[in-house]
């Protein structure tokens, strides 16, 4: 337990009210996120239909893969900025102030995305630049937002919470991420029924026919500006959570409002104790790059680290073989036998199958054994069953593509599943208990940000390897990730379970306000 009586009350607190505010204010962010990162999943398809218009009037057009790239990963890119950036202040402005502004930047770069300039109609090949280019430059900047969410949502989660169930609240959070992608699944599959209901056309037809295209392009913009209504929902709420007690006392060093404002939140009376604050804060000073640091936390920061940048290679890998699942099992079918507004349709269909049976149920599943099992189990749990499911499809894959399409499909969602009852929530937790309250959003934002380089390196080197579709790469690149999988196995004995113990008693804070506290005893009876 802490020696400062405000974090005693924080870390022993039942479970209330706000708390339950707390995971929703914080997992509507998360939300958001996944709603803005996966939403262009759904339209892809449709925009290379559109702005890029068949050759041979025989296939469907498509995103040229530069193109394709920019579209899809520029958001990535701008992630793994956000996070580096909002993280760095979030230790030095506070969780909550900088939390309000990445809300702002999501709400207004989505709306912006969908109102990129340019149109369809026309002269599609003249059309494609300046709108290409407009949605690339806010997707970059939506994806600067989402990348902030990612260490204040998980360090504001933990810093509220109590002790005995804080890995489940901050799992819940990232857990909204679930519900996000299926509500991008259920939104674009919404609309792009109302307007096929309206704009029937029975199959491709050279890639232009004028009865959708228009409706095309505004059904696309419109999937990408509802991302900004859940942020906007939000704001209100997230202006008023008081700032973590954590950074109050032991960042800015304010006993007294510390001690106010979780005495209004827990509803309790509370002692300020200044001098203790003082004392913790001044024994916990040493910076990022001090020896300190590294003696203490330097293991931890290259376990969360390296942990994320693997998983994350192999979980946005996934859908290498994702295309030949959706069309084995009949979830979706060849792009030249439907029209564009139908193909949305049936990939958005798709995804929301395979995160509701998949991907959802993994989140919750950690959510309830994260506090039974504990953080380290799981994440090695997770690394191990997704490298053996893995090396499967991988090993068989020409076999149950061509023969067993319902085993290679189980095998998919079981991958998904063990990801996400595995190391894709527990990475997100780990850096949010790790490390001390100074520095704590900034680890969190390294972890996750060397977690977004490992995405990129999915979207831009392994899917470019597998691009033709070629069964034998793909078939290496599968085997190459399971082996991924399983140094992310080996890289999860640098971190330590977390499990029951207070922030400060896991990072050390608690031992060297005493050791400070001690040394200033001996030497003043010396004296």
């Amino acid at each position: 337990m802490s020696s400062i009586a405000v974090l005693n009350a924080l870390d022993s607190a039942r479970t209330q009210w706000y708390h339950i505010t707390a995971i929703v204010i914080a997992g509507m962010g998360f939300f958001t996120d996944a709603y803005d990162l996966f939403c262009i999943t759904t339209i892809s398809k449709l925009l290379g239909r559109l702005y890029f218009p068949s050759v041979d009037g025989k296939t469907p057009g498509k995103l040229p893969t530069g193109v394709n790239n920019a579209v899809v990963g520029v958001a990535l890119v701008g992630t793994l900025s956000g996070q580096l950036v909002f993280g760095w202040l979030g230790d030095k402005l506070g969780r909550k102030r900088v939390y309000g502004i990445t809300l702002i930047l999501m709400a207004v770069c989505a709306i912006c995305s969908g109102l990129s300039f340019g149109g369809s109609r026309g002269d599609p090949a003249r059309a494609h630049k300046p709108v290409l280019f407009t949605l690339c430059f806010f997707r970059f900047w939506l994806g600067f937002g989402i990348g902030g969410d990612y260490p204040l949502s998980a360090t504001i989660m933990s810093e509220y919470a109590n002790k005995k169930t804080r890995g489940a609240f901050i799992a819940a959070v990232f857990a909204m991420q679930g519900v996000g992608i299926i509500f991008a699944g259920l939104v674009s599959m919404t609309l792009s029924a109302v307007f096929l209901h309206y704009n029937p056309a029975p199959a491709f037809k050279d890639d232009q026919v004028r009865s959708t295209q228009a409706a095309a392009d505004y059904m696309w913009r419109i999937v990408l500006m509802l991302g900004a209504l859940p942020a906007l929902v939000t704001f209100y709420w997230r202006m008023k959570m008081p700032e973590t007690a954590r950074y109050t006392a032991l960042i800015a060093g304010n006993a007294k409002q510390a001690a106010q404002d979780m005495a209004r939140v827990l509803e309790v009376e509370m002692e300020a104790e200044p001098e203790k604050v003082g004392q913790m804060k001044a024994a916990n000073e040493y910076s990022l790059w001090s020896q300190e640091f590294l003696r203490r936390h330097g293991l931890h920061l290259v376990g969360t680290t390296t942990t994320w940048f693997l998983l994350d290679i192999a979980f946005y890998s996934q859908n290498l073989t994702q295309k030949d699942i959706f069309q084995a099992i009949k979830l979706t079918s060849p792009a030249k036998e439907v029209n564009a507004l139908r193909e949305v349709f049936e990939i958005s269909k798709a995804m929301t199958i395979v995160a509701m049976f998949g991907t959802f149920p993994g989140y919750w599943f950690t959510v309830y054994y994260i506090e039974r099992i504990g953080r380290y189990l799981i994440q090695l749990m997770g690394f191990f069953m997704m490298s053996l499911f893995m090396l499967i499809m991988g090993v068989q894959y020409v076999y149950l593509r061509e023969h067993n399409a319902t085993l290679f499909a189980v095998l998919f969602a079981l991958t998904f599943f063990f990801a996400n009852f595995g190391p894709n929530s527990t990475t997100f937790v780990l850096p949010a208990e790790l490390f001390p309250t100074r520095i704590r959003a900034t680890c969190h934002a390294i972890s996750a940000a060397s977690g977004k380089a490992g995405a990129l390196i999915a979207a831009f080197v392994v899917q470019s390897y597998t691009l033709n579709q070629e069964p034998q790469k793909i078939r290496k690149a599968l085997i190459l990730l399971a082996f991924t999988n399983m140094l992310g196995f080996f890289f999860t004995f640098l971190v330590s379970e977390t499990k029951g113990r207070s922030l400060e008693e896991i990072s050390g804070e608690n031992e060297r306000a005493r050791a400070d506290a001690g040394v200033d005893v001996e030497k003043s009876s010396a004296m």
